[in-house]
């Protein structure tokens, strides 16, 4: 998996006067310590792979596999392993607490949930979600504190504008890569998003803020990736919003754009030289539902700072344990035509722009 993470915007260091001691250069004629060798820099590979699925969260069916944290995602995890770096939306309150907010669906979970999405090879998650604050802002209080003290990096989400729209830098084999999530989910948007002196989520509504951070990451990073939250439930073709939006990401220099929401697959192809995957389906998932258990992972190999291939992994959510599973012979044959066929209804090519 990855080397070490960088946390939000880089710092820019700054020079001091004071020289530590023992740091002065030996008067002539003196002769000092011999030097250490500095370390040498890490090699860069020449390409790496990210891997992005779906919604998860653990109520009903899937809290049951929190019993064992360690096999709660089943045999998928192997597939997230074999990337450099994997990422989720994290459809849920973390909390055992707070007020549920007045929407019609709500799901929370104990912490230990991620100690199951760590333990499947997953290093970062969106929260750009309409679901992270179904408990409301004690909700995203006790998901913020839980997150943290797992150690697993978190976008989409924090406790004022600038946190919830803030890249995550990770630095994979050598590249330095920048993750945004961002929610274009209306309901409730106007009480869940972030203000400047106001926990929340990165919400679409703020086009400006949402642009800024991604010309801002490009400036910091090799490659922006932005995890949308985005689509209209069931229908598997990106709608105007969608196309609108992701327009506005690949002008700013968004690299890769991804999303889910809408709980059925959705095509994928380029925007310019944008890769563009509109909607991964669910993933780990509560409830059985034929309409949305083709799912899968997908796996995106860069080079260069470009995407250079993709690979479509194709698993089917088990109709008793939630988990999703990777398939073979004709169901993958199936799943993986359904998906490609997809593209059709995206506007999106077969290729970058030149």
């Amino acid at each position: 998996m990855a080397a070490a993470l960088l946390a939000g915007p880089l710092a820019v260091a700054g020079c001091s006067g004071d020289e530590p001691a023992g740091s002065q250069p030996p008067a002539a004629g003196q002769t000092g310590p011999a030097a250490e060798p500095s370390p040498a820099a890490p090699a860069k590979a020449e390409e790496i792979t990210l891997a992005f699925a779906g919604d998860v969260h653990f109520t009903e069916r899937t809290a049951r596999l929190l019993a064992n944290p360690a096999t709660a995602f089943g045999p998928v995890a192997e597939v997230f392993k074999s990337a450099d770096y994997a990422m989720v939306n994290l459809e849920t309150a973390v909390t055992t607490g707070g007020k549920a907010e007045p929407k019609q669906y709500h799901f929370r979970t104990p912490p230990t949930a991620l100690e199951a999405v760590k333990a499947a090879g997953v290093d970062i998650v969106s929260s750009a979600n309409n679901h992270t604050l179904d408990y409301g802002q004690t909700g995203l209080s006790d998901t913020l504190a839980n997150i943290k003290s797992a150690g697993l990096p978190m976008v989409g989400a924090g406790k004022n504008a600038a946190e919830a729209w803030a890249p995550y830098i990770a630095d994979v084999k050598g590249h330095k890569v920048a993750f945004i999530g961002i929610s274009q989910v209306w309901e409730l948007a106007s009480t869940w998003i972030a203000k400047d002196n106001r926990p929340g989520l990165a919400i679409a509504s703020d086009v400006q803020r949402s642009v800024d951070a991604v010309k801002a990451a490009k400036a910091q990073a090799d490659l922006v990736v932005v995890y949308m939250h985005w689509g209209q439930e069931g229908n598997q073709c990106a709608i105007s919003d969608q196309k609108t939006f992701a327009k506005k990401l690949s002008d700013a220099g968004a690299d890769i754009i991804v999303g889910t929401h809408s709980h059925v697959l959705h095509g994928d192809g380029y925007l310019g030289k944008t890769y563009v995957a509109y909607g991964l389906s669910n993933f780990l998932w509560y409830r059985d539902d034929a309409m949305s258990n083709d799912t899968g992972v997908l796996k995106v190999t860069v080079r260069a700072g470009k995407v250079s291939r993709t690979e479509f992994v194709p698993a089917s959510i088990s109709r008793t344990t939630g988990q999703p599973v990777p398939v073979t012979g004709a169901e993958k044959d199936r799943i993986a035509a359904k998906y490609a066929k997809l593209r059709g209804c995206t506007g999106l090519a077969a290729a970058p722009a030149a």
